[in-house]
């Protein structure tokens, strides 16, 4: 038996890092067009007269949520976790890689493209007004690029767990969201000085994007390979037919997804708990980035040129302290304490910004550093837990219920500060509902150590076995 599990792929150190680095990349090309048009919300507000798209604050808001409109909307999340349960890694990553290029491409139209005075009327819950048809375009985009990029997200999420289960498999994730994370950094740091050197163009860095998504596309179908190989040696070491281990392999080692298993999902209270943690923890950091540059300019006296160099260094606290919490979880454990202390440094750091104390641009950085810790602490123990309470054959469906809760708040949140910021330019409004999402966070921890005390979850104990 020792000589057959040998031969599995992921038994090799070397392979499955390879594997996890592949498919790492392709998430950072992913992360950096997420976050490409964050710093550039003064250009986009600035008149077309001017050189700028004439958006106003609700505008970019609207823009900003609609990240997560089809997917929350229109369920579309949950139908591709669904999708990735029954049809398989291979099929679902080139989906979603496909459909992260495709809206690209029409969100790069819609900021390249001179609409004029062109408008459209949107009376919705979350919107009502005369929205430029440059956003609306742009938004029918990222709309698009959301879905491809969270089921992409998923899916990693998985391959993760199917190369690293029984290894280091909280680090490997860590190290695949400080590497998501660069993206983001990148974004964050580079896309101003592109959009300026181009003539403050909006459309250059989104190019640019697209081309580096096009590579992470690529990327992505050369890790295909290696997931068959791995089916394969899974196969000669269990002495199966070929065939029908591949079909075991995609769907998850522990048996087939059937649908009447959504109740295991569905019933699961520390399932419940995780997914209302990441809702209100992501709800306070990712629409937080994405005014993050223009809080610099305004309450902190950063000069407009280098603003969305301190809201970058969020992401760049995160490459070294995600995977470093994430090997401490899978030597010691201590994942829901760690996810408890995140969530109460996010709800203290919201609190200062609200306060408005030392406005000062030193000391924006110091807050935005113990925003990173934070931003690591969490994410390096929630994801890993998952698969302590759901079995492997319906990760994919409880990933992405997750991610689908996580994307109403991506969704509606970013319209909510948009609005608030427009009535209260001063962001006290709008740093103390962050806050208050911090503070439901801590509460949800420490229900989370309770339950995992009465259900034995194990998510205190070490990953390593």
């Amino acid at each position: 038996m020792v000589e057959k599990l040998q031969r599995i792929l992921s038994d090799s150190k070397g392979a499955r890092w390879t594997a996890l680095f592949i498919v790492a990349f392709t998430m950072m090309m992913g992360y950096f067009i997420t976050d490409v048009m964050d710093p550039l919300e003064k250009i986009l507000e600035t008149s077309r007269n001017a050189g700028g798209l004439g958006w106003t604050s609700a505008d970019y808001g609207f823009f900003s949520g609609s990240y997560g409109y089809i997917n929350v909307f229109l369920l579309m999340l949950f139908f591709g976790g669904i999708i990735l349960d029954k049809m398989g890694i291979r099929f679902t990553g080139i989906m979603a890689c496909a459909l992260m290029v495709i809206g690209v491409s029409i969100k790069y139209f819609g900021v390249s493209h001179d609409f004029g005075d062109s408008t459209v009327y949107l009376n919705v819950l979350i919107y009502k007004g005369n929205l430029p048809l440059s956003a609306a375009v742009a938004s029918i985009g990222f709309a698009i690029f959301g879905v491809g990029c969270e089921i992409c997200g998923i899916t990693v999420s998985k391959i993760i767990t199917k190369w690293f289960t029984g290894h280091e498999l909280a680090m490997a994730m860590g190290i695949q969201v400080a590497l998501a994370r660069l993206g983001t950094a990148g974004a964050m740091m580079g896309s101003l000085p592109i959009a300026q050197h181009f003539g403050n163009k909006v459309s250059a860095p989104v190019l640019f994007g697209l081309v580096l998504l096009i590579i992470g596309f690529l990327s992505f179908i050369v890790y295909t390979v290696m997931d068959k190989k791995l089916d394969e040696s899974i196969a000669v070491a269990k002495g199966e037919s070929l065939k029908e281990e591949e079909k075991q392999a995609e769907e998850g080692d522990d048996g087939k997804f059937h649908f009447r298993d959504l109740g295991l999902i569905f019933s699961n209270p520390g399932f419940w708990l995780i997914t209302l943690l990441c809702l209100l923890f992501y709800g306070g950091v990712f629409p937080f980035l994405k005014f993050a540059t223009k809080l610099m300019i305004t309450n902190y006296g950063v000069p407009e040129h280098l603003a969305g160099i301190i809201p970058g260094l969020i992401p760049f606290g995160t490459i070294l302290l995600t995977p470093l919490f994430g090997s401490l979880y899978d030597k010691v454990g201590k994942g829901a304490t760690l996810m408890l202390i995140g969530s109460a440094m996010l709800a203290a750091i919201h609190f200062i910004f609200a306060i408005h104390i030392l406005p000062y641009g030193w000391f924006a950085v110091i807050i935005m550093i113990l925003l990173g810790v934070a931003f690591s602490l969490v994410p390096s123990a929630m994801w890993p837990s998952v698969p302590k309470i759901i079995p492997m054959r319906l990760l994919g469906t409880a990933y992405a219920t997750i991610f689908f809760i996580q994307n109403i708040g991506l969704a509606l949140v970013p319209v909510l500060i948009g609005k608030l910021n427009g009535i209260d330019p001063t962001y006290t409004t709008s740093m103390a509902v962050f806050c208050s999402f911090g503070c439901c966070a801590v509460l949800l921890s420490l229900l989370l150590i309770v339950v995992n005390k009465k259900k034995h979850y194990g998510l205190q104990d070490a990953n390593i076995k």
